[in-house]
């Protein structure tokens, strides 16, 4: 395996005051252009992104007083969607897509591909296409959810600003032209509405009223609604508590942490020093299965035969990182 042991320094930007000037070449901006510099950056905010996340995470806790009535099946089904919803971005949008840390065949590309349009986190060719500015421009202003802004900000905040122009400019430089040869990830994003109405919230609501008789308002609100905002918070705080609380045994020089909590929820993808120093690897972690569903289920379709060119990093490799930048911790 080609050693890629890229080492993920932190970039610290510096900010800039700009003076505006009057004509007469040294007055201060006056009120008026103050107010229309506070205007311009109100604008920035994208209120229907607010109000969308806030009537979504109403109506997850509104969906909290149906547990009691709606019927175990039901319980275990909108289970099952979160882990389908899951790995639909960790074992897809993430490891295979965005890092290329292992192959897939043509049946799991595109069962991936569906359970990605159940996450409902934007088509895959626009996950990949923000996560790999992430990983090159990590916590500085080209990162789309720059965990330096705060835990807010890299929690949900950024969804509700216009992207720092550098997120785009930085974005267009990248290559991604391999996903734009695989036609599952063209597929998807022509057709991307269309299938998340379906993945996300049309087959999570029909399939218990149809086959075991819940109210199509219980499995509406349990199967779509509070699993999606479940999902949807716990790929968050890979990017706002992963990235804050926890040490650091690989490179105590950038911000990303382990983060035990994180790993448990996100199925696997709280290992987040191990993630950006060793980003190529499919495991996104040195303990293997451990803490791990991801893995598992990669491990598993490379058994079946779907997957398979596995990248790791090897335990030299990770020794020697740990000798040189890690903070000590294990």
């Amino acid at each position: 395996m080609e050693n890629q042991d890229k080492i993920a320094g932190k970039e610290e930007e510096e900010a800039e005051a700009e003076a505006v000037a009057e004509p007469n070449g040294g007055a201060p901006s006056s009120a008026a252009d103050n107010r229309q510099q506070k205007a311009e950056s109100e604008q920035r905010i994208v209120w229907r992104n607010v109000a969308l996340m806030s009537l979504l995470h109403l109506g997850a806790l509104y969906s909290l007083t149906l547990l009691p009535q709606a019927q175990p099946l039901t319980w275990l089904w909108a289970y099952f969607c979160f882990i389908v919803t899951a790995l639909g971005v960790t074992a897809g949008a993430h490891r295979l897509w965005s890092h290329r840390s292992y192959k897939a065949k043509l049946p799991l590309r595109m069962f991936l591909a569906a359970a990605n349009s159940m996450a409902f986190q934007n088509d895959i060719y626009e996950w990949c296409r923000d996560h790999r500015v992430h990983h090159k421009y990590s916590e500085s202003n080209a990162d789309p959810h720059n965990a330096t802004r705060g835990f807010f900000f890299s929690h949900i905040g950024w969804l509700f600003l216009r992207k720092h122009p550098d997120v785009a400019e930085k974005g267009k430089k990248l290559d991604v032209s391999d996903l734009l040869a695989d036609p599952v990830v063209v597929f998807q994003r022509k057709y991307y509405k269309t299938s998340v109405l379906i993945m996300c919230f049309f087959m999570p609501t029909f399939i218990p009223w149809y086959f075991w008789g819940e109210t199509l308002w219980n499995s509406y609100f349990l199967a779509s609604i509070l699993r999606y905002t479940v999902s949807l918070n716990v790929t968050w705080l890979v990017n706002s508590a992963a990235h804050m609380y926890g040490n650091r045994p690989y490179d105590k020089y950038i911000g990303p942490r382990e983060n035990r909590f994180v790993t448990f929820g996100a199925i696997g993808e709280g290992f987040h020093n191990y993630h950006h120093t060793f980003p190529f690897d499919y495991s996104t972690s040195e303990f293997g299965l451990r803490l791990n569903p991801t893995t598992c289920f990669i491990d598993f379709m490379c058994w079946l035969g779907l997957a398979s060119d596995r990248k790791r990093a090897s335990k030299q490799m990770i020794e020697t990182r740990k000798l040189r930048t890690g903070d000590g911790s294990t």
